[in-house]
C-alpha cells in the first residue's frame, strides 16, 4: 500500500526537554526505525511537523535583529531543510541498502480569500512581557494574546491548504520508488496574485490538513498521523472516556474534539476517506504497523466494519 505520514513534532522532540540537535537526532532515529519497519511491505511519504523548531528559529531571528525579523515562509523554509535532513538521515541508516530517499522544500498555496487570514490563531515565537509585547506588537502590526498572566505572544493566522506547488515531481519521485520526505510544518504557505505571482505569507499551515491533500493528491491508500496519543477517544478527559478502534466520517461529525490538537486530524481524516482514502489512521509512532494492521489506535474508514454497537 502507499502511505502518507503525517509525523507529528513530538517524533523530533518530546514536551520539555532541551531543543538540541543531539535530542533531534535521538528521537528521529527512534521515529525512523518505526518507519523503516513499515518499508518492508509499504510505500511510504514522509510529512512532519516543525512548531518546536521554527518557533526556535523565531527566537533566533529576534534576538539577531529584533527590529528587522524573518517572514514565517522563509523560517518555515529553514525547518524543511533541517528537519528534512535528520529524517532522510535516520531513514537512510535504517532502511535496507539500495533504498533512496529525497527531501523535497514543497510550497503549498492558501486562498488569500480565506476568513483564517483574517483570524490568527497559532501561537509563534518567544514570550514577551505586557509592557514589551505591546511594544513589538506596535512596532511589527503584529497581533498578540496573553500567554499566561503578564506575558504576551504572536499569534498567526492558520489557513487551508488548497493546492500542493510541485506536486508534479514529488509524484515522479514517489512513482521511480523513491522514499520522499516533503510538505514539513505544513508546507511553506504562498498565495497567488492576480497576475499569477506566488509570495509568501505570515501563516503557519496545518501539516494534517496538508498531508490529507498530499495523500489524495498521490491517490495514497493510507493517511497515517502519528503523535503521542494512543488513539482518539470519546469523551476525553471524561468519565466515559474510551479509545475508538474504527469509526466513520459521519460518526465523527457528531463529536467535538480540542481545537488546537486532536480537532485538525479528524478533520484531515475525514477529507482523506471522503475524496476515496481507504485508510485514515491516529495513534503513536511506536504503534505505526499495528494502526495499519488495525490492531492499535484508530481507524477512520466509510465503511462501518469493525465500529463497536
Amino acid at each position: 500500500m502507499r502511505i502518507v505520514i503525517a509525523l507529528g513534532g513530538n517524533a523530533l522532540l518530546k514536551r520539555g526537554e532541551p531543543m538540541t540537535a543531539e535530542a533531534q537526532h535521538t528521537n528521529v532515529r527512534i521515529a525512523a526505525t518505526a518507519l523503516a519497519d513499515l518499508v518492508r511491505d509499504h510505500q511510504i511519504i514522509v510529512a512532519h511537523g516543525n512548531g518546536p523548531q521554527v518557533g526556535l528559529m523565531a527566537l533566533r531571528s529576534a534576538a539577531y535583529a529584533p527590529d528587522n525579523p524573518w517572514p514565517l515562509d522563509i523560517l518555515g523554509a529553514e525547518t524543511e531543510g533541517m528537519i528534512g535532513y535528520l529524517i532522510e538521515q535516520e531513514l537512510m541508516n535504517a532502511l535496507p541498502p539500495g533504498t533512496e530517499c529525497a527531501t523535497l522544500l514543497t510550497r503549498v498555496e492558501v486562498d488569500p480569500n480565506d476568513p483564517a487570514l483574517s483570524r490568527p490563531v497559532k501561537p509563534i515565537g518567544p514570550v514577551y512581557t505586557a509592557a514589551e509585547g505591546a511594544r513589538v506588537g506596535q512596532d511589527h502590526r503584529w497581533s498578540m494574546v496573553e500567554e499566561s498572566s503578564g506575558t504576551l505572544r504572536r499569534v498567526v493566522p492558520s489557513p487551508l491548504p488548497i493546492a500542493i506547488l510541485g506536486i508534479a515531481p514529488i509524484r515522479l519521485l514517489v512513482e521511480a520508488g523513491i522514499c520522499v520526505i516533503c510538505a514539513g510544518g505544513g508546507g511553506i504557505p504562498v498565495v497567488r496574485g492576480s497576475d499569477g505571482r506566488m509570495d509568501g505569507i505570515e501563516a503557519v499551515i496545518d501539516k494534517d490538513r496538508t498531508s490529507a491533500l498530499l495523500a489524495q493528491a498521490l491517490n495514497a491508500d493510507v493517511l497515517l498521523m502519528l503523535t503521542d496519543v494512543e488513539a482518539v477517544f470519546r469523551d476525553w478527559g471524561g468519565p466515559d472516556q474510551a479509545a475508538i478502534a474504527t469509526i466513520t466520517p459521519t460518526e465523527l461529525d457528531k463529536m467535538t474534539f480540542a481545537a488546537g490538537s486532536m480537532a485538525p486530524k479528524i478533520g484531515a481524516a475525514c477529507d482523506f476517506i471522503r475524496a476515496g482514502g481507504r485508510i485514515a489512521g491516529i495513534g503513536r509512532l511506536q504503534d505505526a504497523r499495528a494502526i495499519v494492521e488495525g490492531q492499535a489506535g484508530t481507524q477512520v474508514r466509510a465503511d462501518p466494519l469493525g465500529l463497536p454497537d
